[in-house]
């Protein structure tokens, strides 16, 4: 199902009602964009956490599939940097530090690739193919490091509620990636 015509005729109905009470177009994009990002969080997993992370990137995302993969990417790569900085802190198991900052690695190539990707062009399904095998990676890397969790302790409970939103805003952003490339 391709969400991103499902959520057009809403916005075209606030288009209208915009036009049709001469509210200023400013804060119809504004409110627009705002909606646009709100449906588009109902599609993942986690549409609170989604919300929380993106409804402020509204006003950029303006409406683009592809803005929203994007500003959902870059969310995600900055939470999991800081992530692993903190788990470096509280001396994680190596195993866990190391799978986190690759997927810091992977989600950073993500980001370049998506950032190269243009809609029509020879390389866009290849472009967008190693897109989702770094962030499907990343996922895959937060859930190796959530399994090492084992002990229940302050640090072990804070460093593993860092991995699971990681978790979470990786998932979200997967989402949003794959709904870009099938459109």
């Amino acid at each position: 199902m391709k969400t991103s015509h499902l959520l057009l005729p809403k916005n075209l109905i606030l288009v209208f009602l915009c036009l049709l009470y001469s509210i200023p177009t400013t804060s119809c994009s504004a409110h627009s964009a705002s909606i646009y990002v709100t449906n588009s969080c109902k599609t993942t997993l986690y549409p609170r956490l989604c919300n929380k992370a993106l409804s402020k990137h509204a006003g950029k995302i303006k409406g683009s599939p592809k803005l929203l993969a994007m500003t959902a990417l870059i969310a995600t790569y900055n939470a999991t940097q800081t992530t692993s900085k903190v788990l470096r802190e509280l001396r994680r198991a190596t195993e866990c530090v190391e799978v986190v900052g690759d997927a810091v690695f992977e989600l950073h190539q993500s980001i370049k690739r998506l950032d190269q990707s243009r809609k029509g062009s020879r390389q866009f399904f290849g472009q967008m193919d190693d897109v989702q095998t770094w962030v499907s990676a990343a996922l895959t890397d937060d859930d190796t490091c959530m399994d090492d969790f084992k002990a229940v302790g302050r640090r072990q409970v804070l460093a593993r509620g860092f991995v699971y939103t990681v978790a979470r805003l990786t998932s979200i952003s997967l989402t949003f990636i794959n709904n870009y490339a099938a459109l």
